[in-house]
């Protein structure tokens, strides 16, 4: 149903159809008398005249009712709205576009009746208004004329209150108006709107028949102009042009304050129930924030926490009346809820005072006050100038917390869901409070939905084991949040990875984000969770072949057929060209496994011990939770995982390789949006920290630096630096001196030279006795690059048989401190003499004619023969 005749036939006005004279004198006139219609008022508060309608009919109406001359008529009944007042639909809805001051500023309205149902104002806000539900509802009531505050007050009241809405998403509801506490909301809001463009929900709910110019506003969806300058003799009040909506209440009275105030406590109330957060059963927090007031202030107040459940409040003390009286009892008020001699008849007196009261009057609005004390644990005063100064923030946050007397846990889910960290680390987790292990591992799951980097940290530096967290079932969790910021990217990379059309709210299964990741990677990388043990586990654990412990034919293996049809090719073709690498970075073993062990092994890795729970977590989580927030789109997210855990360059690169494939992708597609541009730049980002790393590696050891360039990553398909940093195109990590160093060295295999290198192997390949001149690198200099396995092992046997004890001196020099500049480059020397004079002349030969610079200029020199 479109929005204009849904608001239509939902919200009504209320117009007054029954003429009572607010005069008891007898009226005399004619009926139809002009000059009385002119001034006679009724006692809905318009004139005679203004009523809705007006026709010979009703004056004759209002004629029959007042002409008394007979004694023996009732006297007239009480004006109410229930009887006097017909409802219609309403006639006034859209956009105020405020006029007369610097900014136009727009709000949305509608006119509706005191007896709306709170059900559909909060429908009208949330689906036709396109608000998002609070995560606190702040209610602000004070003067409703205008008053004088310090500007310090001012300006620490209103930054606080406009954090406390920016920081947590909360609602601000004022009376509207641009008099009293609402305008001094707006002035707060008007700074704020000039240094910030983000949205702050400030409702106002006001009385239709004290707004001036009202009959402007009359227009089913309409943009209308508004003035809101005053006129001075007017008793009517124009509305604040800072706030973002109105509800216009409307009883069928005019120039009378007061109609609003059962709906607005009926939608705080509805509003309450509403859950603060689709993982969080908690209701939406309401709590009543006081600056100045009137005697009204005080019984609202009472009111708010005789509620069941009671209702926080906040009071600004030096703010003026109401708000400096309240302050004032609750700094006396002892423990047994007693004051101290002398001093309630200086609170009564003082009650007179501000207030102009007679004794009676006072004694009995001290009697309220006293009944608020009650309740005193629910009151928070908050004065600027105390001690322990804290911004009115912390205090609305503080008094929430507070006010909700729940458990440690219930005000860490509270503050989660504000996004308040430091609320929680100074209010939640301190000394006393006692929080278990499933509730912090409960929370932590919320923050990782919910995007909360800051309370993720703060959860870990307060015990929270992440490889005890990370299981499989909440890893899965994870990727099937529907929670915002949600991922379509990623449905559509599983869509199209399968083959075929997702079914409606499809889960996402591990193996289905195994092959995603594959299909990004690209070439022979092969994730974790496409492996065969994984597989087993997953089954297991979905309650599949149990007993066994192995691996049926059933979906999974489907899915690496799909797999296959994209990624066995290139698989092959891969293989085919670098299975004649082997693990440098960990110690060659010369003796090899026969079929037959190889076999057993297979075997042994297959079962598996379903009933461990330690199958069902991952060694290194943070790995698999960079790769959610990357595959997520949660940037922030990413960098923080990026920080924790091992292999952070190994973790840059393949989170650089997967923003790019994810950036093509989103390219490729049809979705018209800045997704791609976006991963584009996380992709840049987390190059730039891999480069980064390698900078700052090199420069502490050139030599360590190139080993990570080629230590085979287990974690990660045993795949180097080097090879994702050239699968992400990454140009900067392959330009980088680290790099081009490694990649000399490999290029000259065993062969160590640096000058002239080309005059010395064409040298060596015209006249052959010249290789026996030629300078050759050791096993440790040989440590960081790739070989062939005949090399590697070739290399093991020259240093075991003929340089140990030249190893063992270099080992033991490692831990010598204290070793001069001279002494180091004479050994320098000595070794490479060493070197030379022990390799053995076939391994000379060997090494040489299999350097890769060798068989080039040996296959050009032959070429141009």
């Amino acid at each position: 149903m479109s929005q204009k005749p849904w608001i239509e036939s939902t919200f009504t006005k209320r117009e007054c159809v029954y003429i009572l004279p607010v005069s008891k004198d007898p009226h005399r006139c004619l009926p139809g008398c002009q000059i009385c219609q002119q001034l006679v008022r009724c006692c809905c508060g318009r004139l005679v005249r203004q009523h809705a309608g007006f026709t010979a009919s009703l004056a004759t109406k209002y004629s029959d009712v007042k002409l008394g001359e007979n004694s023996n008529l009732p006297d007239p009944e009480e004006w109410s709205v229930e009887k006097h007042t017909e409802a219609s639909p309403t006639d006034a809805y859209g956009v105020i576009n405020f006029q007369g001051g610097s900014h136009s500023y727009r709000a949305k309205y509608v006119r509706l009746a005191h007896d709306s149902r709170p059900e559909s104002i909060l429908r009208l806000m949330l689906k036709e208004w396109h608000m998002e539900l609070p995560k606190i509802l702040i209610s602000v009531h004070g003067g409703v004329q205008n008053f004088e505050l310090h500007p310090r007050i001012k300006q620490v009241v209103g930054k606080g209150l406009i954090k406390a809405a920016v920081t947590t998403g909360a609602w601000i509801l004022t009376g509207g108006v641009n008099t009293g506490v609402a305008k001094h909301v707006g002035d707060a809001l008007k700074e704020h709107c000039s240094r910030s463009s983000k949205k702050i929900y400030t409702i106002g709910v006001a009385s239709w028949g004290v707004i001036e110019n009202r009959s402007d506003l009359i227009g089913r969806d309409i943009v209308v102009p508004y003035q809101t300058l005053l006129n001075p003799l007017s008793k009517l009040n124009v509305l604040n042009n800072l706030h973002s909506h109105f509800l216009l209440v409307d009883d069928g009275t005019v120039g009378r304050y007061g109609s609003e105030v059962q709906l607005r406590r009926d939608l705080e109330k509805h509003i309450n129930l509403q859950r603060i957060h689709a993982r969080i059963g908690q209701g939406v927090p309401v709590v009543a924030l006081i600056l100045e007031g009137g005697p009204n202030v005080i019984l609202t107040v009472l009111e708010y926490l005789q509620e069941s459940p009671p209702v926080p409040v906040v009071v600004c003390e030096g703010t003026g009346r109401a708000a400096d009286i309240l302050a004032y009892i609750h700094k006396q008020t002892e423990e047994g809820g007693s004051l101290p001699d002398g001093v309630e008849t200086d609170i009564v007196a003082t009650i007179k005072k501000t207030f102009n009261f007679s004794q009676s009057e006072a004694i009995h609005l001290f009697q309220k006050l006293m009944e608020c004390m009650k309740s005193k644990e629910l009151i928070t005063v908050f004065h600027i100038s105390s001690e322990e100064h804290q911004d009115i923030d912390v205090a609305i946050l503080r008094a929430l917390l507070q006010g909700t007397n729940g458990s440690a846990f219930d005000q860490l889910v509270l503050t989660l869901a504000w996004d308040r960290v430091d609320i929680a680390k100074n209010h939640v987790f301190v000394y006393g409070q006692q929080l278990l292990v499933s509730s912090l591992e409960q929370a932590m799951l919320d923050a990782l939905i919910m995007d909360r980097v800051d309370f993720v940290k703060l959860l870990i530096e307060n015990g929270v084991s992440m490889h005890r967290f990370l299981t499989i079932s909440r890893l899965e969790e994870l990727y099937n949040t529907k929670q915002p910021p949600n991922n379509p990217t990623l449905l559509h990379l599983v869509r199209d990875v399968k083959q075929s059309n997702l079914p409606p709210n499809y889960k996402i299964t591990l193996i289905d984000v195994g092959l995603v990741i594959e299909f990004l990677m690209g070439g022979t990388y092969r994730c974790n969770y496409t492996r065969k043990r994984f597989r087993i586990i997953y089954n297991n654990l979905h309650g599949s072949n149990r007993r066994s412990g192995r691996q049926p034919a059933g979906p999974g293996s489907h899915l690496r057929k799909n797999q296959e049809t994209f990624s066995m090719q290139a698989e092959k073709k891969e293989k085919t060209r670098h299975n004649h690498f082997i693990k440098t970075a960990q110690p060659y073993k010369p003796k090899l496994e026969t079929t037959a062990e190889q076999n057993k092994k297979r075997s042994k890795e297959e079962i598996v011990d379903i009933d461990d729970p330690e199958t069902r977590r991952f060694p290194y989580p943070f790995n698999e939770l960079l790769v959610w927030a990357v595959l997520m789109k949660r940037q922030k997210m990413s960098l923080f995982f990026w920080q924790h855990g091992e292999e952070n360059m190994a973790k840059a690169l393949v989170a650089c390789k997967l923003c790019r494939s994810m950036s093509y992708e989103a390219k490729k597609s049809d979705v018209v949006d800045d997704t791609s541009e976006e991963l584009k730049e996380y992709s840049n980002e987390f190059g730039t920290l891999a480069v980064d790393l390698l900078e700052q590696s090199f420069r502490q050891d050139e030599t360590m630096a190139m080993k990570l360039l080629t230590y085979e990553l287990k974690n990660w398909s045993n795949s180097t630096c080097l090879k994702l940093a050239v699968s992400s195109h990454l140009r900067p990590f392959v330009a980088h001196t680290c790099t081009q160093m490694l990649l000399s060295d490999m290029w000259m295999g065993r062969l160590n030279m640096r000058k002239n290198s080309w005059y010395k192997v064409i040298l060596s390949i015209l006249v052959p006795p010249a290789i026996l001149l030629l300078e050759y690198k050791s096993k440790a200099e040989m440590a960081h690059i790739p070989q062939s396995q005949d090399d590697h092992q070739m290399t093991m046997e020259d240093s075991e048989h003929n340089f140990q004890p030249m190893a063992e001196d270099i080992q033991m020099d490692v831990f010598k401190e204290a070793r001069t500049h001279d002494h180091l480059e004479v050994k320098h020397d000595m070794e490479t003499q060493v070197r030379s004079r022990k390799l053995p002349l076939t391994r000379k030969i060997y090494a040489f004619y299999h350097a890769p610079i060798v068989k080039f200029w040996s296959n050009t020199t032959e070429g141009c023969r």
